[in-house]
């Protein structure tokens, strides 16, 4: 796979590329373990950072989403690859396409890159909840918005 940008192109909160949205992650000392290899549970980190941004640059803000929305979105299940090791300072590139929409829920594919080299690769159903934590429509304006990009 060719990148149509270099990651250190990339704007801090991403860029779409056709129907893929593109974020880039700096590993940091943080994020490693004793040998200098991305713990495992912090890609979760990245690619829910991916989805924000996302959202983000859809207009959707996570943190007023319950006002504004009415509806959050919640992983509800998921399965998950490691392919190959990321390490301290690698650049890397998180690529999220949605999958499927449906009324209550969206499916997104986060592929994990540094340069063409598939690091790791999730596939997350995504629910939307109400207020109270129960499943929820999405509200058809935010529905359409998401249409737009579902490969």
């Amino acid at each position: 796979m060719n990148m149509s940008l270099p990651t250190t192109a990339l704007p801090p909160s991403g860029v779409w590329d056709g129907r893929r949205h593109l974020f880039p992650v700096r590993v940091y000392y943080e994020d490693t373990d004793a040998a200098g290899i991305v713990y495992y549970a912090n890609y979760f980190r990245f690619v829910e950072r991916a989805r924000t941004e996302m959202l983000r640059t859809l207009g959707i803000e996570l943190s007023v989403a319950p006002e504004t929305l009415g509806v959050i979105f919640v992983v509800h299940s998921g399965e998950m690859q490691y392919r190959r090791p990321a390490k301290l300072d690698d650049t890397l590139t998180v690529e999220t396409v949605l999958c499927f929409l449906g009324v209550a829920s969206l499916d997104a594919r986060q592929t994990v890159r540094r340069g063409d080299d598939e690091i790791f690769q999730c596939t997350l159903k995504l629910a939307s909840i109400d207020a109270a934590g129960k499943s929820a429509r999405m509200p058809e304006a935010l529905r359409a918005k998401l249409a737009t990009f579902v490969e």
